[in-house]
């Protein structure tokens, strides 16, 4: 609770700060006491964290406690209601500052971090092709370096030797008959002579080393197993004089010469990351000396424990200076266009690989690697044509005004001094220092970068619609009906609804055990439910109403629960929206914009006075009824 109480402090600093601004903004205040302009006494008194508290006198404000500040009205003549107009010692205490909406390719950088991995395809196993002895090992410790060709085991095995034997027979068989004898006889001794070597090829003996036996006519009681492959030998699995059957390990060995860089990519940033992308990173082996490759892979399936997805990047590591195992810290420069997409201009008209993304070319063609035709780069979701394409709109970061569910940025009215609008705006990701607009800005407006929260707390103190206290047209509508449903399970609707108030009561008064006993019955009546009359929006929300009230029974602290508490209320709110409650009276739904860092969550209760299962204690009053459900038969 301590970083509630933290932001209560800041908001309470920030409310008496904009307190003394819009004091002097509308010329209150004096030495004899609060007066209008004409001399006579304010009649309105207004809350500056509470704006709908309006009353007829000073005190106390019935929410919070803060001192009521008296309320006038400024010149708004020929104003609307999402307008203000300031004076130039007002724009001035206001620090407010504008400057014009554009349109630029934004980079954005993407940073992560990762390690050095082998490359998956690069990496052998050598086996025992045949049972036997292993009487030495050439490579006798893990690590070494191997060239291709370069002898790794002397081997005895009985089979090869049987093997040799029936080669040196058939060639001793073949060569005695010479050119006499019956033709389809020397042709089936031929055969047998190849099918003998054959054999010996498959059980590991090189061409050279048949050449051999049968230039001595007598076999190897041993034979030398080489490497197929140069790298390094990343692991030893046998020793000296061990017997080994046919598929016994005995080295792994890797190739080095083009190694992966496995990264972690949160996921916010996914959308700026594309195959084929050049990415840019440095080791700690030595730092300030750029590596660079081209994502190969982004791995399909999100981490659920770090929100974080896996990117493999294909490097080139002819030097060997790059090992697995070694940090390293990689950037990804993305710039983007009007259509979201990222903007590549390198790689215009280009092809690229679809297993190597190395290997781009000018025009139609195929790997080099792996013979696939190359694709089109834009087929990766780049964008690389300029011709009929806009640079986005782009605001700075510092001029919108964000809650969970909004963004208001305030203009400059038609460039006069002194009048300012709010707007509602639509935003897209944030690059750096500024934000994509998406919708509700034109090129050329003058946005406010500088002093937009105090424009909009002075709107607030005059009751008008701001980014906090927005205006919503309220929609009559029909009291809910409940579901066609047998009375059995509106019996049992009317008991878990019983239950989810007493969770909600217990957190509003800072009572974590009750809660955890709210959170029990109320476990025990979802497990009464009956599932062959529930209704369509029950079986929806179920696994979500199971968890959260599970997640609440085992919470530790008032954090947990909380947070589990918010996913149990959206379930309730969408089961009453449904018309699936017979509560025994009108039902109010609750919105606080401060709950969880200002993104704002709703919740059910059973009274209309506002009762903060978030806060609690600290703000218990924090939030706003938005809607009233009652039922009907």
């Amino acid at each position: 609770m301590k970083k509630v109480a933290t932001k209560t402090g800041i908001a309470v600093f920030v409310a008496l700060v904009v307190g003394l601004f819009v004091g002097h903004l509308f010329g209150r205040g004096g030495a004899g006491g609060h007066t209008e302009a004409n001399g006579s006494e304010s009649s309105v008194w207004s809350c500056s964290m509470h704006p709908q508290i309006q009353l007829p006198e000073p005190g106390p404000c019935p929410l919070c406690g803060m001192d009521l500040i008296p309320l006038t009205e400024t010149d708004s003549a020929g104003l609307t209601d999402r307008q203000i107009r300031l004076s130039p010692y007002a724009q001035k205490l206001a620090e407010v500052q504008v400057t014009p909406v554009v349109r630029r390719i934004m980079a954005q950088e993407v940073r992560m971090v990762g390690k050095v991995e082998y490359d998956e395809t690069r990496v052998k196993t050598i086996t025992a092709w045949v049972p036997g002895r292993l009487d030495r090992l050439y490579v006798d410790y893990t690590g070494v370096s191997v060239t291709e060709g370069d002898h790794l085991v002397h081997l005895y095995s009985p089979d090869l030797i049987a093997a040799q034997e029936e080669l040196i027979q058939v060639v001793k068989t073949s060569a005695q008959m010479g050119e006499g004898g019956v033709e389809i006889v020397r042709e089936r001794t031929r055969a047998l002579v190849e099918t003998s070597r054959e054999k010996l090829r498959l059980l590991g003996v090189t061409d050279d080393q048949i050449e051999g036996i049968e230039e001595k006519g007598k076999p190897d009681t041993h034979l030398t197993v080489y490497s197929p492959i140069s790298g390094i030998v990343v692991r030893k699995q046998a020793t000296e004089g061990m017997y080994v059957k046919t598929g016994t390990p005995i080295y792994e060995i890797a190739d080095l010469s083009i190694v992966w860089v496995k990264l972690d990519a949160y996921e916010s940033d996914l959308r700026w990351l594309h195959y084929g992308q050049e990415v840019r990173f440095e080791t700690e082996a030595y730092s300030g000396e750029p590596f660079a490759g081209r994502i190969a892979f982004i791995d399909p399936i999100l981490d659920p424990q770090t929100r974080t997805v896996k990117v493999r990047v294909n490097v080139p590591n002819a030097a060997g200076r790059l090992k697995p195992g070694m940090f390293v810290r990689a950037v990804v420069e993305a710039a983007t266009i009007d259509d979201g997409r990222v903007y590549a201009p390198e790689l215009a008209g280009m092809y690229i690989s679809p297993m190597h993304p190395e290997i781009i070319k000018s025009g139609p063609g195929t790997c080099d690697v792996c013979g696939m035709d190359l694709v089109p780069i834009e087929e990766y979701g780049f964008a690389t044509a300029e011709t009929g394409r806009e640079a986005p709109l782009v605001i700075p970061a510092s001029a919108p005004l964000l809650t969970g569910k909004r963004a208001v940025v305030y203009l400059k009215v038609d460039h006069e001094d002194g009048i300012y609008e709010g707007r509602e705006v639509i935003l897209g990701p944030r690059t750096g220092d500024h934000y994509i607009v998406l919708d509700g800005l034109n090129e050329g407006d003058l946005v406010v970068y500088n002093g937009a929260f105090k424009i909009d707390s002075a709107i607030q103190i005059l009751a008008r619609p701001s980014m906090m206290n927005p205006v919503e047209e309220k929609v009559e509508s029909p009291p809910l009906v409940s579901h066609d449903s047998p009375d059995a399970f509106r019996t049992q609707l009317t008991a878990l609804f019983a239950a989810y108030f007493d969770l909600q009561e217990a957190l509003a008064r800072d009572r974590l055990h009750p809660a955890h006993d709210a959170a029990a019955v109320l476990k025990d009546a979802v497990d009464q439910t009956t599932p062959e009359i529930v209704h369509e929006t029950w079986k929806e929300v179920l696994p979500a109403l199971q968890q959260s009230i599970e997640d609440i029974h085992s919470a530790g602290d008032f954090v947990g629960a909380r947070k589990a508490f918010e996913v149990l209320s959206n379930a309730m709110i969408a089961i009453t929206k449904a018309g699936g409650s017979d509560a025994g009276g009108p039902i109010y739904e609750v919105y606080c914009p401060m709950a969880f860092d200002d993104q704002g969550a709703s919740w059910l209760q059973r009274m209309p006075e506002v009762f903060n299962p978030f806060f609690g204690a600290e703000m218990l009053r924090c939030g706003k009824v938005t809607e009233t459900y009652e039922f009907s038969r």
